[in-house]
């Protein structure tokens, strides 16, 4: 293996530790709250939405977490029972229903991973804004080749 291959391969396995310390603190909020991995997704999916100011249907919802239609409608009934997220009319099209997180799920996630958020912010600092622009393409990239993997079988909670 030449130098070049063998680097990448390392950052790969970096990534890969990366993801599994990742779904470890995940998991930890999982059970913390007793969701399972997909409620976690979901949460994420939704809250994700949310920063970039779109409204997430159920329909996309299910495209964000691999499920089809019967399961995600019991996932949004299981997580609006336990008072994770609420179900909103559009004012301007009442056949139209958005996610939303509750207040309660929010401050959840945010006393679960705030201090990792900010830890993560600070790790940055030593980083200039061109390396930062890279990391950024980089991970960009490794996701996108990610969810092509993830989603290659179809969907798995089909």
């Amino acid at each position: 293996m030449t130098r070049d291959a063998a680097a990448r391969q390392e950052i790969a396995l970096l990534l890969r530790r990366l993801n599994v310390e990742l779904d470890a603190v995940g998991q930890r909020f999982a059970e913390r709250h007793g969701l399972n991995r997909t409620d976690v997704r979901a949460l994420v999916a939704i809250m994700d939405a949310a920063r970039r100011g779109e409204a997430l249907t159920a329909g996309r919802l299910g495209e964000a977490v691999d499920l089809r239609s019967a399961s995600v409608t019991a996932l949004v009934d299981r997580l609006e029972k336990v008072g994770h997220v609420r179900r909103v009319r559009d004012p301007e099209d009442r056949r139209r229903v958005s996610l939303e997180m509750s207040d309660s799920a929010m401050a959840a996630g945010a006393e679960h991973f705030g201090g990792l958020a900010r830890d993560l912010v600070g790790a940055m600092a030593a980083y200039t804004d061109d390396e930062l622009a890279v990391v950024h393409r980089w991970l960009e990239d490794m996701t996108a080749v990610i969810e092509a993997h993830a989603r290659a079988g179809g969907p798995p909670g089909a």
